[in-house]
């Protein structure tokens, strides 16, 4: 096994999503998806049963989807990598026990890593060059949260994270209230285009000095975030709007609501990365593709001296090239393998890269 240019097969499934990547190096060859996310919008929301029966049924050809477009076999591969947590305990299940079965079966190492930390390796491919050290923001539907990484293999640190819903999560409970359907990141950025982003001043979570603090005395949720305060204010707007009985404008608070959400990560994000002398920030997660969060941040780290770096959007939204990626890195830097006993972990902190 080359362990320059490993050849390394990346499984994902901690929620809607089963990936499957094959990565060289730092080159990616395959990177086959497939959602369940039509599934769950009759619902309005991912659920945990009904995404870990999807995994069960599109792995087989999601793994076929990939190794056909690489134009591999499965004795080509150097070792495999899977997603190990955070996420939803049985679809997590299902990604780590059709690992295991690989694995067996080729007598390949086998990496349990961390999904957070693998949309951050994403950042190594398609050519991209990261600093040694470098910053990291994660923006999707289950996580909201800002690392310093030294080590994308052994040191990962978190500065700060949601106290409670993740930014994607408000976007759906908001879409919600304005009936704009699920999944709500999308249809809330495309409603908010025709509105007013001044017209309502919705709060800023977790922004207030008691909260936030100084540089030499940094309060607790210096650099955290909350978004649960911010949909029950556009409920109650919307509520407002109803009860004297005028049209509910959409597109004004969808504008607004955005704009709360993107200056309060956006200016966290930048302040942190100052703080910790980072210059630079990768943007990670589902929505990294929203347009007035990519705006704004692009702004602020200009104004401050800060590179930015965005994967393309299919590498952005969970995949399996992402854990492939980290797998490859794992391998490069010599760590130990997981081997075939470790168990997933749906709340697996982020300082925690790779199980062993």
């Amino acid at each position: 096994m080359s362990t320059t240019e490993p050849i390394v097969l990346g499984i994902e499934s901690s929620c809607d999503e089963t990936g499957v990547g094959i990565v060289r190096g730092n080159r990616l060859l395959a990177n086959a998806v497939s959602s369940s996310m039509d599934e769950h919008v009759r619902f309005g929301g991912v659920i945990p049963e009904i995404a870990a029966r999807a995994h069960l049924e599109a792995f087989v050809p999601t793994l076929q989807s990939a190794l056909d477009t690489a134009e591999l076999t499965l004795d080509d591969i150097d070792a495999i990598a899977v997603t190990s947590g955070p996420g939803l305990a049985g679809a997590l299940m299902v990604g780590v026990s059709a690992a295991k079965a690989l694995a067996l079966a080729t007598g390949n190492p086998l990496y349990g890593i961390n999904h957070l930390v693998a949309h951050v390796g994403v950042g190594v491919l398609e050519g991209t060059v990261l600093p040694p050290t470098f910053g990291a923001l994660l923006v999707s539907g289950g996580h909201t949260e800002i690392l310093k990484v030294t080590s994308l293999t052994n040191d990962v640190q978190l500065l700060g994270s949601t106290i409670d819903d993740a930014a994607g999560e408000a976007y759906d409970k908001t879409a919600r209230l304005l009936g704009l359907g699920y999944p709500g990141g999308p249809a809330i950025d495309k409603a908010a285009r025709d509105g007013d982003r001044k017209a309502f001043r919705f709060p800023r979570g977790l922004t207030l000095p008691k909260f936030v603090g100084s540089e030499e005395n940094p309060g607790k949720h210096r650099h955290n975030f909350s978004f649960s305060g911010l949909k029950t204010a556009v409920a109650r707007c919307v509520e407002h709007f109803e009860a004297i009985g005028e049209d509910i404008p959409v597109a004004d608070i969808a504008a607004s609501f955005q704009e709360a959400v993107v200056d309060v990560i956006t200016s966290k994000a930048v302040r942190a990365m100052q703080e910790h002398g980072l210059k630079t920030v990768l943007l990670g997660g589902g929505v990294a593709a929203n347009t007035r969060l990519r705006e704004l941040l692009a702004a602020r780290c200009a104004s401050a001296g800060i590179a930015l770096v965005v994967p393309p959007f299919s590498l952005c939204t969970d995949n399996g090239g992402m854990v492939a990626a980290l797998g490859a890195q794992l391998v490069a830097a010599g760590a130990a393998p997981s081997g075939l006993d470790f168990a997933t972990d749906s709340s697996q902190p982020v300082t925690n890269i790779v199980l062993n």
